[in-house]
């Protein structure tokens, strides 16, 4: 029996190491198809997706991913990829890159090989293939950016950072050595993940920055808006009055502001930041829009408290700024429809008290009826021929057609409003 058990474990050790010499021989074939595509690139370029097809096949074999060479031999096949790819791009910028993440791949090749190096080379050898990474994963970000892909840019600008860390570790040169390039990895790598869906990861790298004392607007933007929504206004706010120092001439940070005092429905404050934009800003018809629907609500929150007179003057200085917005672009739709929704929604203040008034049939009851029934009209007329221009403006907006129903049927023009009533079911219908 002990004959039997020791024939089967040579079996298996032989097996074994027949498998090993087969991916170590696959390895060996890689490397040298990988070292004939080096020679000369341009008329050896098939070698390169021979050499991928080569080291795809060594990973089919588990001990292949416990192996520091196999690791650096597909680092160094992923770098040729994007080196290549990105050479084209150069050449042909409509050229679209087929293995957008041949850096990435590359990195993460080498990194794997530094876990698992027992020699000097294979450790050598993968710091050398991550200080060539550095230089592709970081023109593969420059052009995901301009293409406003910015996940990928962010994903590839990060790379070089992590890169960056361990060639440092490890006591080897850089490209981000020179400050002024590392300055403008962290920015770039920052707003990409800010654009994109790497906010949370982007903020360090935005407080990294404004540490230096050296910040674009748009660091004191990102850094605001995240303090605001965690509700650290004091923090907030610092960041504001640093950015706006820094960069007086700078709107952006002003608007950050505005949005974030709309968020909070802060109105009172709006007004004044909204001048101020105005100022800046003179011919921005959103601000003028957005100045006067802050007015509108302070004139409908006035309204609604009893407070006439002053829902009067907001109403006032509302229509004005919408008129405003109109002398900049008389084609604006938001204005022209706001000026409307100011004389339909004061009509429509009117209706809980023209209830009231219903049950009283006194003749001064009455009396008191119709003056408010006439001024309600007199309001909805006032506001047709906003939402017919605004109509004529956008043929297909359900709000104006709503509106447009409502005041002919309150008028009294039945037949004008059963025609809006059935453009609503058309467009509803999709028809």
């Amino acid at each position: 029996m002990k004959h039997i058990f020791y024939l089967l474990a040579v079996t298996f050790l032989f097996s074994s190491t027949a498998i090993a010499q087969e991916y170590k021989k696959q390895l060996k074939n890689a490397n040298k198809t990988l070292a004939k595509y080096y020679l000369d690139p341009v008329t050896n370029k098939g070698d390169l997706a021979t050499a991928i097809g080569m080291i795809d096949g060594v990973f089919t074999d588990e001990l292949a991913k416990g192996d520091a060479e196999a690791w650096n031999t597909k680092g160094q096949i992923y770098n040729e990829i994007a080196k290549g790819e990105m050479n084209r791009k150069i050449v042909d910028p409509a050229f679209e890159l087929p293995t957008p993440n041949a850096g990435l791949i590359s990195l993460e090749s080498f990194q794997k090989a530094m876990t698992l190096a027992i020699k000097k080379s294979q450790t050598k050898d993968a710091l050398a293939g991550i200080r060539e990474n550095e230089d592709y994963t970081n023109n593969i970000g420059i052009t995901k950016f301009q293409m406003q892909d910015y996940n990928g840019a962010f994903q590839n600008f990060n790379a070089g950072l992590i890169a960056n860390r361990v060639l440092k570790e490890n006591e080897q040169d850089s490209r981000l050595d020179d400050p002024a390039a590392r300055q403008d990895q962290l920015f770039y790598t920052a707003v990409s993940g800010y654009f994109g869906e790497y906010k949370k990861e982007a903020m360090p790298l935005f407080e990294e920055i404004y540490k230096t004392g050296k910040a674009e607007p748009i660091v004191y933007e990102a850094l605001f808006n995240q303090a605001s929504e965690n509700k650290d206004i004091d923090k907030a706010m610092k960041y504001l009055e640093e950015g706006r120092k820094a960069n007086p001439e700078d709107n952006s940070l002003l608007f950050a502001e505005i949005n974030y005092y709309l968020k909070e429905g802060k109105l009172e404050v709006l007004t004044g930041k909204l001048k101020d934009a105005i100022a800046k800003e003179p011919n921005n018809v959103t601000v003028y829009t957005t100045l006067g629907n802050v007015y509108d609500q302070l004139n409908q929150q006035e309204r609604t408290a009893g407070n006439a007179a002053k829902a009067d003057e907001y109403f006032g200085l509302a229509f004005d700024y919408f008129k405003q917005a109109l002398g900049i672009d008389p084609k604006n739709f938001d204005a022209v429809y706001s000026q409307g929704a100011l004389y339909y929604n004061k009509a429509a203040s009117m209706t809980a008290q023209l209830n009231a008034l219903g049950n009283d049939f006194s003749a001064a009851g009455t009396k008191k009826y119709n003056a408010v029934k006439d001024e309600m009209d007199g309001y909805f007329k006032q506001a047709l021929p906003f939402f017919q221009q605004a109509e004529a403006l956008t043929p297909t907006d359900q709000n104006t057609m709503i509106a447009l129903k409502e005041i002919y049927a309150r008028t009294g023009d039945l037949p004008k409003s059963n025609e809006y009533k059935k453009k609503l079911a058309a467009l509803e219908g999709g028809n």
